[in-house]
């Protein structure tokens, strides 16, 4: 990854991504704001939000930074995409701003996505090394690409059984659900300030808990008999 000036502040990049999916097929998949939002390593979606939108926990170096925000992915007439996101930190006031443009471009065996824009980030991020920094955004993307061409094998995946339930849409997507696609530098592990889940409700109709304890053996019958 190539940068004009240091990442936080304001930054130009360009970063480049060999994909072994022809370029017609990544672009589908960029068409598609579901398989996006699979794609980002770590996510963990918003339930009821746009699809690309949640919490993604990053690692950067030996400390880790929790964003929450969302990013718009948009066709541009030239064949590239528009990506313009905004997230700010779950703790503390950082923020991070993206405006990149992604270009597909066939190569021999696939294709190369490219990745230019400029980012611009304040916050806990400021206090970090440039390299570790650096290194982690590199990460982020190649991880991007690399999901973004393993979501092109969806469409050519065998049609299953009428038994098999249909797949999800990204609002029923958990935080396991993205397990594939993270890493130990982008954790979908809850946060201590995040709250548990409430207890499954019970109907109004429904019968008190059963007692737990032994079984109790049957006693003899009204006629005396064992």
């Amino acid at each position: 990854m190539r940068y004009g000036v240091a990442w936080v502040g304001s930054a130009l990049m360009e970063h480049e991504v060999f994909v072994p999916v022809e370029a017609q097929r990544l672009r589908e998949v960029l068409g598609d704001p579901a398989r996006v939002a699979r794609a980002v390593p770590g996510l963990q979606h918003d339930a009821g939000a746009e699809p690309v939108t949640g919490r993604l926990k990053v690692r950067i170096g030996g400390s880790s930074i929790t964003y929450r925000g969302s990013v718009r992915v948009s066709a541009r007439d030239d064949g590239g995409y528009a990506v313009e996101g905004e997230a700010s930190e779950s703790r503390g006031d950082g923020t991070v701003r993206l405006s990149l443009r992604l270009t597909p471009r066939p190569a021999d065996t696939g294709t190369t996505l490219v990745v230019t824009g400029t980012a611009t980030a304040d916050g806990r991020v400021k206090d970090l090394p440039q390299d570790a920094v650096t290194s982690a955004v590199t990460r982020l993307l190649t991880r991007f690409a690399e999901n973004l061409a393993a979501a092109t094998k969806e469409d050519t995946v065998p049609p299953e059984s009428e038994d098999t339930a249909p797949p999800e849409s990204p609002e029923q997507l958990a935080a396991g659900d993205f397990e594939p696609g993270a890493t130990t530098d982008f954790e979908t592990t809850p946060d201590a300030e995040d709250a548990p889940p409430p207890p499954p409700e019970r109907g109004s109709g429904a019968a008190p808990d059963e007692p737990t304890g032994p079984p109790v053996p049957p006693g003899p019958s009204a006629e005396g008999g064992p």
